[in-house]
């Protein structure tokens, strides 16, 4: 054990699909344990298929299972039922992400498993729950975004509700988890028994908000800016994010504008008459910006301490000097996939590297014959579990 690998020698046996439960178990795998991913024969995990398919990947099935290995197992069959109890002797968790009722009918609900594996810790990912009149409801990020506020929130200027493209609740969904087990795992040195640990989109998506949830139901829905001036502004060669919450900042931006008239205009002196005044305010700013190009207000900017941005791209933000600077991105080859791709540095890990286990995310049944081997299968076992169709590798 180590700071680099403190899982190591940890045994997980992962089932889930998509990208919450996934995350979850690569992010164990980062950190040293031996993630055992189970998927079906043929196309695997649905995510694989997820938007564009190279090969057996997606964009989703590599950052959701790098570190991993990739056993292909039928488990409606007896005999791949029979592989998976082999599996979990020895595991210390186990992850599913099915349907509410359906890991039960399988046969891997965590009365049966915790009966054979007394200090396993079990992990159930959902929808809505594992109860409750939506449990049964087939659920992913936009429908919890949807469900729980996240759209009605995330409103444009044209005052339509939008999605958030990136999947924030299964990500979120994914570390709530990940904290979750490491919680656990680190208990259960002075426990006799594992756990069964329940966590949902929809809890995420709750706690994600919690704080604007709070500050709307106390302000009866009708939110308030965070400052004015504050939000995104179109520049005279792209647009711009602008931060300023308090007095000094907006005496920043007057000064980075050379506007010191509205710097001492009486509407405009405190956050609370810039509020009532921000029509009148912004009808001056807007058009101050747009005149102007990004870079020249940025510079202005930094030389007065307003917190800004210019918007960028990802092929833009991918190029930036300071993500260059801190090695922020890990550009990865990957099975199937025509260039590496860039895999971040995640907070607290050393960094995956090109061509390593840690770096390198499986196809479908990659690992099947050495998973098998290890479990007490002998060649011929493997073999015909193969020819049966109840193990692909």
């Amino acid at each position: 054990m180590s700071y680099l690998a403190p899982f190591a020698g940890l045994k997980v046996v992962d089932l889930s699909q998509g990208i919450a439960g996934p995350y979850c178990a690569m992010l164990l795998a980062q950190y040293g344990a031996d993630v055992i991913k189970v998927e079906q024969p043929g196309e695997g995990d649905w995510a694989r298929t997820l938007g564009t398919y190279y090969g057996q990947h997606s964009a989703f099935s590599v950052i959701g299972n790098l570190g991993k290995r990739s056993l292909a197992l039928d488990l409606k069959s007896p005999a791949g039922k029979d592989v998976l109890w082999r599996l979990i002797d020895g595991a210390d968790v186990f992850i599913e992400g099915f349907k509410p009722g359906t890991i039960a009918r399988l046969g891997f609900d965590y009365d049966a498993v915790s009966a054979r594996a007394p200090r396993l810790l079990y992990l159930s990912i959902s929808g809505f729950g594992q109860t409750g009149p939506l449990a049964d409801r087939p659920a992913m990020d936009p429908v919890l975004q949807a469900y729980t506020g996240l759209m009605t929130e995330n409103r444009g200027e044209d005052g339509i509700p939008h999605r958030v493209p990136v999947i924030v609740v299964d990500m979120s969904t994914a570390l709530y988890a990940f904290q979750a087990l490491s919680a656990a795992l680190y208990a259960r040195r002075d426990e006799t028994r594992g756990r069964y640990i329940d966590v949902s989109l929809m809890q995420s998506a709750t706690a994600l908000q919690s704080i604007r949830m709070m500050m709307s139901l106390l302000e009866g829905g009708a939110m308030k800016p965070g400052g004015v001036p504050g939000g995104v502004f179109k520049t005279a060669d792209g647009w711009m994010s602008i931060v300023a919450t308090s007095d000094r900042h907006w005496q920043a931006v007057c000064e980075a504008l050379a506007a010191p008239q509205h710097a001492a205009d009486p509407r405009f002196a405190t956050r609370a008459d810039r509020l009532a005044n921000a029509e009148e305010l912004y009808a001056w700013l807007r058009p101050a910006l747009a005149r102007m190009a990004s870079g020249q207000l940025s510079s202005r900017f930094v030389a007065a301490g307003v917190m800004h941005e210019r918007l960028n791209s990802y092929a833009e933000f991918v190029e930036q000097p300071q993500v260059k600077a801190v090695e922020l991105l890990h550009w990865l080859a990957q099975a199937g996939l025509p260039t590496k791709v860039p895999v971040p540095a995640l907070p607290g890990m050393a960094p995956p590297q090109d061509g390593t286990p840690r770096g390198t995310s499986p196809v479908v049944g990659q690992h099947s014959r050495a998973i098998l081997g290890e479990h007490g299968f002998t060649a011929a076992e493997t073999d015909a579990l193969i020819a049966d169709g109840t193990v692909a590798a």
